[in-house]
């Protein structure tokens, strides 16, 4: 089908950009450059540590040298030595240390990793797309989803029955109370949760309700974090879930619901361990011997080397020592794959025993498109964060489950998508496309519990059509409540713990204006980072501690002046990483100024309402608001401010700026 098509077609077009991007920037950095900006790790010495759950190699990368890096656990690295352009070797960082990466690959790596000069590159994750690209093949083709199929194609409309719910959550307030019911009566439902209104406390209800049922329910999410986050709530209720995926991307206090370590610590591992351990022991056996190489071989086939070693008979130049040895390396080589067969054979039995017994089965999109899990199939999926996942994404856990819950709020960022052309098509995501074609089948949940009243009220107007209700216990929050005292400074007007909507306005500012870096495409802007750092040392001195505060920008290379510039714990975070987080304080640098009224990606609102809905307390937004004034919303914004908080036009007298201090 053509609609399937495209979306394979898109899959395709992200994979080759996201790699051309990797593939690029190794090619036009020195090794040096990349890891100085920390995608890369030079100079690494590999160390075979063993094996881990599904067969997985790890090998620990490390050197005398602290590492520096963006690399982090749960990411897909290149593995090189030489070349890295030259190499095809990826793996997953599973622990990572100051002066150490360790990987798991899924085969036996070569023998160079455990040499020195090793180099480790952040690269692409081919594993994801390979999965978006199978269920898309399912959703296509398969009879078992065409329930789901019919409905994404706007053939059949999904209905809904009316159900009793005896609720388990008795704080949950109407709106939450009316999707749980609308859900449980639904095969797809779709639940618009705006921020702070509750979403994933309503998903753990539904999914308390439907193992009460028998149901056995699948819980997937974009992020780990995400998955993590509903996983705490469940356990707390008593459901018996558990959590798929690598246990190094799991939040620490969780591992012990892992697949990994729950299978692990069923006695039947013993077994697995004992032949894991005999499989390590006779690879170094291995070792003493040839390993039969291109080189040695010189066209034998396995076969021919052991049946020349057994007449201990030379040929074609190669010494009978020579291919005796090689024949003991592959006998023994036969025994370990044996063995490595087998205990994948009775690991994979210990897995299923696990997965048949849980209720709930939770984890990222991509992990339930692992090998384990295509013959499982679940009664339900409860889809979180359904608006930052593509739709082939969505596909990945959907094709193994008969009736859909998605949960999101399509007023905030879309997916992150690499490619432009592949944008056009995976942008929309599956929750958009359905709650735009079948309205009927979703709820919106109104009460929020994050913001004050004041916070809340200009996303509320501009978003979410006036809905959005503050809940008592955070409408007329503010720092003054939480017993915050004022202090004096040039900034008390801003930091007053009782004014809780607070603009900067740097347009009469001469030093207002945007920066660009040499070879960079991001910007920055140093007098709106020196009035960050002003405030940010203000409200420290008044007491707050610093994870109560997030300072949020657009651009990258904002991002990295704040950081050298403020106080160690302070978070500061593009729009897009802070999204589905919050902070009491929270302060915005928007950076674009400039004489053209070019603002940029600034233009898409859904940017603008994830910043302003992160506070909690306070929110101080700082910009030039006569280029971000060009948008009627950044206007209209500026005009609440001044109705509902406080504006300060900051200029060279009541900011004095030298040469020295920019």
């Amino acid at each position: 089908m053509r609609y399937f098509e495209e979306l394979k077609r898109a899959v395709h077009l992200e994979r080759e950009e996201e790699k051309r991007a990797a593939i690029d920037e190794i090619k036009n950095l020195s090794g040096e450059k990349r890891e100085r900006i920390g995608r890369a790790v030079l100079n690494l010495k590999g160390t075979y540590v063993g094996r881990e759950l599904g067969g997985l190699y790890a090998i620990k990368f490390g050197r005398s040298k602290p590492i520096d890096t963006e690399i982090e656990v749960g990411d897909v690295v290149l593995v090189s030595k030489g070349n890295p352009l030259k190499s095809d070797l990826t793996g997953t960082v599973i622990s990572k240390t100051l002066r150490s990466l360790s990987v798991a690959f899924s085969n036996s790596p070569p023998r160079w990793t455990l040499s020195k000069g090793i180099r480790v590159d952040l690269f692409l994750n081919d594993t994801t797309f390979r999965r978006m690209e199978k269920a898309i093949e399912i959703m296509e083709n398969s009879d078992r989803v065409s329930w789901v199929r019919e409905v994404i194609l706007g053939k059949t409309s999904p209905n809904f029955n009316e159900v009793h719910v005896e609720f388990s959550d008795k704080s949950l307030n109407e709106f939450q109370r009316l999707a749980v019911e609308k859900a449980l009566g639904s095969r797809i439902f779709l639940i618009h949760g705006p921020p702070g209104t509750g979403k994933t406390r309503t998903l753990a209800e539904i999914i308390v309700q439907l193992v009460r049922s028998n149901k056995r329910v699948a819980v997937s999410a974009d992020s780990n974090a995400a998955v993590d986050n509903i996983l705490e709530i469940l356990i707390s209720r008593g459901v018996n879930a558990v959590r798929i995926g690598h246990p190094s991307r799991v939040e620490k206090n969780l591992i012990n619901h892992t697949l990994s370590f729950i299978v692990q610590s069923l006695p039947g591992y013993s077994k697995v361990r004992f032949m894991l351990e005999e499989a390590q022991r006779m690879m170094m056996e291995r070792e003493k011997f040839i390993k039969p190489e291109p080189k040695y071989r010189r066209g034998l086939s396995d076969e021919e080397i052991v049946n020349l070693s057994r007449s201990h008979k030379s040929i074609r130049g190669i010494p009978s020592r020579v291919i005796s040895s090689m024949a003991k390396w592959i006998e023994v080589n036969g025994r370990i794959s044996e063995i490595l067969e087998r205990s994948k054979e009775l690991e994979m039995k210990l897995v299923k025993k696990v997965l048949s017994e849980a209720q709930v089965v939770t984890g990222t999109n991509a992990s339930f498109g692992v090998e384990y899990m295509k013959d499982e199939m679940f009664d339900a999926l409860v889809h979180d964060e359904a608006t930052q996942s593509t739709e082939p994404s969505s596909y990945i856990p959907l094709v193994l489950s008969n009736s859909l819950i998605m949960a999101g709020d399509h007023k905030q960022l879309p997916p992150t998508v690499v490619s432009q052309e592949a944008f056009k098509i995976l942008s929309e995501t599956l929750f958009e496309k359905l709650i735009g074609r079948y309205k009927e089948m979703s709820e919106t949940l109104r009460v929020q519990y994050r913001m004050n009243e004041k916070i809340m009220g200009f996303p509320s107007e501009k978003f979410y059509g006036g809905k959005l209700i503050a809940d008592e216990s955070v409408r007329r929050r503010t720092l003054e409540t939480l017993g915050f005292k004022p202090t004096r400074s040039k900034f008390s007007r801003i930091t007053d713990p009782s004014n809780s909507l607070i603009l900067i306005n740097t347009s009469f500012h001469t030093k207002r204006w945007e920066s660009q870096k040499r070879g960079s495409t991001s910007r920055e802007n140093r007098l709106e980072a020196l009035i960050v750092k002003r405030v940010i040392d203000d409200l420290v001195t008044m007491g707050l501690e610093s994870s109560l505060i997030g300072v949020i920008t657009p651009y990258d290379d904002q991002v990295s002046l704040l950081r050298r510039m403020l106080p160690e714990g302070i978070k500061v975070s593009t729009v897009d990483a802070f999204q589905g987080k919050e902070r009491e304080v929270i302060v915005i640098s928007f950076v674009r100024s400039n004489k053209n009224g070019d603002i940029g990606f600034l233009e898409d609102m859904r940017r603008l309402n994830v910043s302003i809905t992160r506070a909690k307390s306070k929110l101080i937004v700082i910009g030039d608001f006569s280029t971000l004034s060009v948008h009627p919303i950044y206007a209209d914004l500026k005009r609440y401010v001044g109705e509902n908080g406080y504006i300060l036009n900051l200029n060279d007298i009541n900011f004095p700026l030298t040469s020295q201090t920019l």
